[in-house]
């Protein structure tokens, strides 16, 4: 066993892999794939947005504030993607160690996650979210430098859209934690805006993470916004303004904010 597989076992935060109960063939899928790296993990229920009640799905979820701050409303699916990653935030915040590891079930994992896993642990940077997945890799990096053996940690000019996979710290969760609800947006669509919530985010690059194409059939999020499309011209021509709306707000606050040297 490598140096640093023995320290990441000895040291290592919480893995949490995000599951739906009727998704077993991710979960047997997750459970090979760790158990094969050596990494302990906990199985957590994801919550199921369809099940959720009308006054729950009120109660987190701001249509309102979506129509003006996304192109998009938001389906069960994603509420329930929230609150799954918001328990998470709370459970992370009240425990003891001084961050965790989530992940949806979804992933493939490099044979150096482990690797990658200890030294980000150990790393003394003082970055608050680290992603381990892009599905872009040709995104303008800065503040690059070496993490481990073929690795690099960077903070990327614009943050990925994804939480396949990400490593946070406890106080971190906890400032999450604090402004979650009510929301309006996708949650990877919250993280990109690092100048609403405050933390500091990097991407390990390349990322230790993947895509497992062979369960992507069964995502419903997707299967769900590709039962509403249609409609009429003049409703894509609407939609299509504020697609447009939304990415000129977003490009512009990136921007100004990284010229601010934020």
């Amino acid at each position: 066993m490598k140096q640093s597989e023995r320290k990441m076992r000895a040291d290592m935060w919480p893995v949490y892999v995000i599951n739906m109960a009727d998704n077993v063939a991710r979960m047997q899928s997750c459970t090979s794939a760790l158990n094969a790296l050596g990494i302990p993990f906990e199985r957590f229920e994801a919550v199921n947005g369809r099940a959720l009640s009308d006054a729950k799905a009120s109660a987190v979820y701001d249509a309102d504030a979506n129509q003006r701050m996304f192109r998009l409303p938001l389906v069960r699916g994603e509420l329930g993607c929230y609150l799954s990653h918001i328990e998470l935030w709370r459970r992370i915040a009240a425990g003891n160690a001084d961050g965790a590891i989530i992940l949806e079930d979804d992933f493939t994992a490099s044979p150096h996650f482990p690797q990658v896993l200890a030294a980000l642990i150990a790393d003394q940077d003082p970055w608050d979210m680290v992603k381990l997945f892009a599905r872009r890799r040709n995104k303008v990096m800065l503040n690059r430098r070496n993490l481990c053996d073929g690795f690099e940690i960077a903070r990327p000019y614009q943050i990925p859209n994804t939480t396949l996979g990400y490593v946070i710290r406890r106080d971190a969760a906890g400032r999450l934690l604090a402004r979650s609800a009510p929301f309006a947006r996708p949650i990877d669509e919250d993280h990109k805006r690092f100048w609403e919530h405050g933390l500091d985010v990097r991407l390990v690059m390349p990322p230790p993470l993947s895509l497992n194409a062979d369960l992507q059939h069964s995502d419903t999020i997707q299967a769900t916004r590709k039962s509403l499309r249609g409609g009429s011209l003049a409703v894509k021509l609407k939609q299509g303004l504020r697609n447009f709306k939304y990415r000129f707000i977003y490009l512009t606050a990136l921007h100004v904010n990284r010229l601010r040297g934020r």
